[in-house]
């Protein structure tokens, strides 16, 4: 966190782990108030920036994947760090495990992570349930 707060001071931005810039010019400012505020803004942003990186690259490559395998499962919306999909039923035990390889190689090729990334993979009739 300190490392990324004098970034963020020298630079006026932090980078996501794929790369993308998030600026914070205030995060020098005189006010104590507003520079704490970008302090933790900055922490913030490379950690749930790079989330949504990975993400966003599970995303673009998920429809692709599941044609391959010859599934018609669609992803129907994003909530923060997961996705959502119809499947039919027959289709189910089948499409799970080609949507977590997917999400948990989206860092690759681009970054390697030093832990796993472990992604669960559940199937129900709402998202209630799935949970």
């Amino acid at each position: 966190m300190d490392e990324t707060k004098a970034f963020a001071k020298k630079n006026g931005y932090v980078l996501t782990l794929f790369g993308r810039k998030c600026h914070y010019p205030d995060i020098v400012n005189s006010n104590p108030s507003i520079r704490a505020f970008n302090e933790r803004a900055a922490i913030n942003a490379r950690l749930q920036g790079s989330a949504a990186d990975i993400i966003r690259r599970a995303m673009i490559r998920m429809d692709d994947a599941l044609a391959k395998k010859k599934l018609s499962a669609q992803m129907l919306l994003q909530v923060h760090d997961e996705l959502v999909f119809k499947a039919p039923d027959a289709e189910v035990a089948r499409t799970l495990p080609v949507v977590k390889a997917v999400m948990e190689d989206a860092p690759h090729p681009a970054v390697s992570l030093s832990v796993p990334l472990a992604v669960d993979a559940h199937a129900a009739d709402n998202w209630e349930e799935a949970h």
